[in-house]
């Protein structure tokens, strides 16, 4: 008889799905940073681009946990991207804002399209505070891949 249990709710098939895609992917870039001779410090890099708050719970809890089974912030590289509707989140006074700059204390770098902004006619003083930006969030997250970074879309 099997013992394993099956989570009784979609969060948390969705969290340990969301863990499982990520562990899959730093594994598969792992082999090609290492053969390149560079530093054994693994990299992610999340993509946002749905407005929904549980995507964001979701790319949040995946980053913590990655963090946690490297070891720390020290021990690996997390960015989050977010583009089109998942900008939403953040905004100042947003449902994900304090989740998110509790995400960049803890080391995570969080990076808002600029090109949606402009689309949407946000400025930075309506955004969080802490935030980075990038030109295009698309073009980041394909930079990122490029660079070696494992990649994953809660």
């Amino acid at each position: 008889m099997n013992d394993v249990k099956a989570p009784r709710s979609r969060r948390g098939f969705f969290a340990a799905g969301g863990a499982a895609l990520v562990a899959a992917a730093l594994a598969a870039h792992a082999p090609a940073a290492l053969a390149e001779g560079a530093a054994a410090k693994p990299r992610l890099v999340l993509q946002v681009s749905d407005g929904d708050p549980m995507k964001w719970g979701l790319a949040l809890n995946n980053a913590k946990n990655v963090q946690s089974d490297y070891g720390g912030a020290s021990k690996v590289d997390i960015e989050i991207v977010a583009y089109g509707p998942g900008i939403a989140m953040l905004k100042m006074g947003s449902q994900a804002g304090e989740r998110v700059s509790e995400a960049m204390k803890a080391g995570i770098h969080v990076a808002a399209c600029e090109n949606t902004m402009h689309n949407l006619k946000l400025t930075k003083a309506d955004m969080l505070p802490e935030i980075s930006y990038v030109p295009s969030g698309v073009v980041e997250l394909m930079k990122k891949q490029q660079q070696g970074w494992a990649y994953v879309r809660p």
